[in-house]
């Protein structure tokens, strides 16, 4: 039978200012103020000589127990954690993992002096418990910087960098944040070292480490200048595009992180040549998803991607597969590639291939579907250009006005 926990509110004197947590060796400083004896030491060490509550000055930095309190505390354990039954006292925590102001100060400056990962995994315990925490953090002047500056320093070990990252993950739904990050790393010299660890990440991180930091990337890259930026950096093009041709069905959420940030940092004609250059189109078709007709639609603004989608026998084929099997925005995605092709480019072999696989078929149940729009244009325009290539269907008399299929 699973005993059940005891929950208790500890009393706020019996607290650290510094800890918050219950004081094994309190001691108090010259201006009257307790604290947990490892706490006040480590504030001391680090080469202040104020009192962290008061912040006055101390004359002296010597301190002295505070044994009333340490054994007010000692009896308050025992009476709220001995239950009849009970092999021994257990003390549970009945709040949230607490960071007070001095706390934070402390740990910004151990993670801005030595990049410390218990600091980082303290920080990433506490914004993980609730968004209450998150908005302390993010509002807590200098604490997003100082996250954020981790991932442009020199040397700094795997384990910070995947911390340093999933904090920012965390907190990146909060107000403000994004732009604050915008600045703070593509807007500025630091650019090229964040992406520098980004790339580190991405060939040396977790399966889990790598998704949030692609996505890190796209959440920040919110204007064009980014953007150009993020795909001026061959070497994270290129490891991006790996990942995309090495991954399994086991990490789609990598899969979609990647594809997503390339449709996101393809704004111009330029990018989306050198991408194509090198074979995202023949990648995509590979493992065609929702988010790969995203970017091959996008691809198909250019003419050099839609020569690339045309001469790619299994690109045509996976598309029409996925019709009528995604959703609506996706289903739109798949008529543009296909409209692009089949109606700009006119390739026969792509018509062949739409249908072969079934597409015209298709294509009129989202004819029915859809009402007027630019969708449904493509979907006659569709119809029209597919009827030299079926002609085993009854589609010479079809009226490609009308709201029904018509029986052959």
């Amino acid at each position: 039978m699973v005993k059940e926990e005891l929950r208790i509110t500890v009393p706020s004197v019996f607290r650290c200012p510094i800890s918050l947590d219950v004081m094994k060796s309190p001691v108090s400083l010259c201006t009257g103020v307790t604290y947990d004896r490892s706490s006040i030491q480590q504030w001391l060490e680090s080469g202040h000589d104020t009192c962290p509550a008061t912040m006055q000055v101390l004359q002296s930095k010597d301190f002295i127990p505070n044994l009333n309190l340490h054994r007010l505390i000692n009896l308050w354990i025992q009476s709220s954690t001995l239950r009849p039954g009970a092999n021994s006292p257990r003390l549970l925590p009945a709040t949230s993992p607490a960071i007070s102001g001095v706390r934070a100060n402390l740990l910004m400056e151990k993670i801005e002096s030595q990049c410390c990962v218990e600091s980082l995994s303290k920080v990433s315990e506490f914004v993980s418990y609730c968004e209450e925490n998150r908005r302390f953090v993010v509002r807590f002047d200098g604490f997003v910087e100082v996250i954020a500056g981790v991932l442009t320093r020199k040397c700094v070990e795997i384990e910070a960098l995947e911390m340093a990252v999933g904090i920012l993950y965390l907190i990146l739904s909060e107000n403000g944040v994004k732009e604050r990050l915008n600045k703070l790393i593509l807007k500025s010299n630091r650019e090229s070292s964040f992406l520098s660890a980004i790339v580190f990440i991405l060939q040396n991180g977790s399966p889990d480490s790598k998704v949030k930091s692609v996505r890190v990337l796209d959440s920040v890259a919110l204007d064009s200048e980014s953007k150009r930026r993020i795909s001026d950096s061959q070497d994270l093009i290129s490891v991006l595009l790996q990942l995309l041709q090495t991954n399994d069905d086991d990490g789609q959420s990598l899969n979609d992180a990647v594809t997503s940030i390339l449709t996101t940092v393809s704004v111009t004609r330029s990018i989306k040549s050198r991408l194509i250059e090198n074979g995202v189109v023949q990648i995509l078709s590979n493992s065609m998803t929702e988010k790969s007709l995203k970017l091959l639609a996008t691809f198909s603004s250019c003419s050099e991607g839609r020569s690339a989608i045309s001469s790619n026998p299994k690109c045509a084929a996976a598309v029409v597969e996925k019709l009528l099997k995604v959703s609506k925005s996706g289903t739109e995605d798949a008529v543009v590639v296909l409209w692009s092709a089949c109606c700009l480019n006119g390739d026969e072999r792509v018509k062949e291939t739409v249908a072969k696989g079934n597409g015209v078929t298709k294509i009129l149940v989202i004819m029915q579907r859809e009402g007027e729009g630019r969708v449904k244009m493509m979907c006659r325009d569709l119809v029209k250009a597919l009827r030299a290539a079926c002609k085993d269907l009854c589609l010479g008399s079809y009226e490609t006005k009308t709201t029904h299929i018509r029986p052959c």
